[in-house]
């Protein structure tokens, strides 16, 4: 596990994008509110390196990735910095209904020349599809998520959700909706967290039930 700690954060020390990136983030941050003003004194371990974990469970075949509630890039853009040479062949879909933070995704995107599908809209207006992985940090209970996940998964896809302290409780209110295989990973950047690989996702009471969910 520390020798996988160490891999990352050599990986992102290293790469010139991922400063970049960083610079962007905080002459945007002076205008608008991108992240927490608390999280900035220690954003490359709090956003950066925490996203860039998420790498490690993205299948090598991978080819369709979604990103949902990407703020200001986590961990999607990240994600997608650090494979534009690895898999190019992986297609990352970022997802993001507030217009300013889609401003800001499509300033890093061009500036560091990443072939990346920005949407400014809420998911469910999204036209429907499969994704090979799904990815989002933050945006709302695990519940909640499920439901907005549900429709562009199959069999295969595979649900990456970074967590934070109450993840247990999380996983506990999302069980009563739906049945899923999860996996739980440590967080290698926070002693709190866990980083949920999730599988297999079934309404217990149908899609009417997602959809409820969803919109609650």
């Amino acid at each position: 596990m520390k020798n996988l700690r160490e891999k990352i954060i050599v990986s992102c020390e290293t790469s010139p994008d991922l400063k970049s990136y960083q610079t962007i983030l905080f002459e945007w941050q002076k205008k608008f509110n991108l992240v927490s003003k608390n999280s900035l004194n220690d954003a490359w371990v709090r956003h950066f390196l925490d996203s860039a974990q998420i790498c490690e469970y993205i299948p090598n075949n991978a080819k369709e990735m979604a990103d949902f509630g990407s703020g200001a890039g986590f961990p999607g853009l990240v994600v997608a910095v650090l494979t534009k040479n690895r898999t190019p062949y992986l297609n990352i879909t970022l997802i993001e209904s507030i217009k300013k933070k889609t401003l800001f995704l499509n300033e890093v995107a061009t500036k560091l020349d990443l072939q990346v599908r920005i949407e400014n809209d809420r998911i469910e207006n999204l036209t429907k599809k499969n994704y090979d992985v799904i990815t989002s940090r933050a945006m709302c209970s695990l519940d909640k998520l499920l439901g907005y996940a549900l429709p562009f998964c199959n069999k295969k896809t595979i649900c990456i959700f970074p967590k934070g302290k109450s993840y247990s409780e999380e996983i506990a209110s999302a069980q009563k909706l739906y049945n899923f295989k999860c996996e739980t990973k440590d967080n290698l950047f926070s002693d709190e967290g866990k980083i949920l690989i999730i599988t297999d996702i079934r309404p217990i009471k149908g899609e009417n039930n997602a959809k409820n969910t969803r919109n609650s």
